[in-house]
């Protein structure tokens, strides 16, 4: 239906096909792109950054929220000062980065980290207080000390509440990525939205943006979903 009324509105020419082409000439520009592979060599450099910084990022993340939940001083201190930088827009770390690292991989990547390690901390702090009370107490009295209470009783009963933070991580390092491709010359997805952009050609800019979306539908439903959806059932939160 969506794409009836786009054609129909396109049909009446309310605005210039090069500001807003129609579903044809997109369709044309997705043709085009994977048939002669700048399409998925783009998806193939983009999902490989993306995979190395959020890998990082999750570490990262789980680390510092375990930190944050287990010392009082950390969690005073550092706790509140990831707050306020989680509400930072990813795209001010860039020129941070630029500086570091130069115009290089580094770069791109510490972006896509910064996005969403905050998220993840946050997440995984807020993921163990959620934990009921009573299965610490069980966890103890049957023996669990230290490690292997952190890893048989806590880790597996904040995963219910971790899944959804590893998901809001998982857009919010997409988005970063995408923001840091788009801001200066290199291989991946926000560079070819940049080339469209430079060359006026609005329907490969709007076939990348169908492209980027699609990746994050297949990537929720595919991966995150059915872990939540896996995770949930096991816990008696689903039927």
């Amino acid at each position: 239906m969506i794409i009836l009324l786009w054609q129909a509105l396109d049909n009446l020419r309310i605005w210039p096909e090069y500001l807003f082409p129609s579903p044809l000439k997109v369709l044309e520009s997705l043709v085009e792109g994977f048939g002669n592979r700048t399409f998925p060599i783009a998806i193939g450099i983009s999902l490989k950054r993306i995979l190395m910084g959020y890998g990082v990022s999750i570490l990262l993340g789980c680390f510092l929220g375990i930190l944050i939940n287990k010392f009082r001083i950390i969690n005073d201190t550092i706790g509140s000062l990831i707050l306020g930088l989680q509400t930072l827009p990813s795209i001010c770390w860039l020129p941070l980065s630029l500086l570091w690292f130069g115009l290089n991989e580094k770069a791109i990547i510490f972006v896509a980290i910064m996005g969403a390690i905050f998220s993840i901390t946050i997440a995984a702090d807020s993921s163990i207080k959620n934990i009921p009370p009573l299965y610490l107490k069980v966890g103890r009295n049957m023996g669990a000390r230290k490690f292997s209470l952190l890893f048989r009783v806590i880790m597996p009963a904040a995963l219910p509440y971790f899944i959804p933070g590893l998901k809001q991580g998982w857009s919010f390092a997409w988005r970063s990525l995408m923001a840091g491709e788009l801001l200066f010359v290199n291989l991946g997805l926000g560079y070819l939205l940049m080339v469209g952009r430079e060359l006026n050609d609005m329907s490969q800019v709007i076939a990348v943006m169908l492209v980027i979306a699609t990746i994050s539908i297949a990537i929720d439903k595919l991966f995150f979903g059915r872990i939540e959806a896996g995770i949930r059932k096991r816990w008696g939160l689903k039927a």
